[in-house]
């Protein structure tokens, strides 16, 4: 699957950049910094990548940081978007932490180039964008700590340490985008199947509480 592949099917609003040639660039930009890293890029090369001029580049964005932290935006709030709505949605908390690993770790999988820029570049950001989006990490982090927080409060998970069990279920999502292979053997659905069995045996969660990963299996 490539960029184009993975923008097409509506799940990561690029939809939302306008105009089309600023859309252009930024999937441009996303295919060039998963590629060559963000520092190896030049503004050249997404020119080039999208079929313009170095020169129309800057019509659209300021600097080369400008499209990166438009593209960490909009994946950290589709991220946010997956994560809250599973947090809020009804059920019991082993339900409700099913849906969020199911639905956070199949994003990263069908669209893996784009979550590798936006979850292994935060470092490139200017400090107030960087600020800005480790702002909306912690918000995603809130929501799957309060998923986890219910499940020990109702007796669902033997979750000793809340936090750290949190880091571990994002971590274990997020680097999905880093290995998954479009041509492999398993495909977005089936590694979020995986991985919510996963998530639920680390927490302790009976299997029965789980009905709507078994049946799905």
């Amino acid at each position: 699957m490539d960029i184009a592949e993975e923008t097409t099917g509506g799940a990561l609003p690029w939809s939302q950049v306008t105009p089309d040639a600023a859309r252009r660039l930024l999937v441009a930009a996303v295919e060039a910094f998963a590629e060559r890293g963000y520092h190896a890029t030049t503004t050249r090369d997404i020119a080039g990548r999208a079929g313009m001029s170095p020169a129309a580049l800057y019509i659209h964005y300021k600097t080369k940081e400008e499209l990166l932290h438009r593209i960490s935006r909009i994946g950290h709030d589709k991220a946010l978007e997956i994560l809250e709505t599973a947090a809020l949605a009804s059920g019991s908390a082993a339900e409700r932490l099913d849906g969020a690993v199911r639905s956070f770790v199949r994003w990263h999988a069908a669209h893996h180039t784009t979550a590798r820029v936006v979850q292994y570049e935060l470092d490139a950001l200017a400090p107030e964008h960087r600020s800005e989006i480790v702002a909306l990490r912690r918000q995603s982090d809130a929501a799957v700590r309060r998923i986890l927080a219910d499940g020990v409060e109702t007796g669902e998970f033997d979750v000793p340490d809340v936090p750290g069990t949190t880091l571990a279920v994002l971590s274990l999502c997020i680097d999905v985008a880093r290995w998954f292979n479009a041509a492999g053997r398993r495909t977005p659905d089936e590694v979020g199947a995986l991985y919510a069995d996963l998530v639920l045996r680390m927490v302790g969660a009976p299997p029965a509480q789980a009905p709507a990963a078994r049946a799905q299996k």
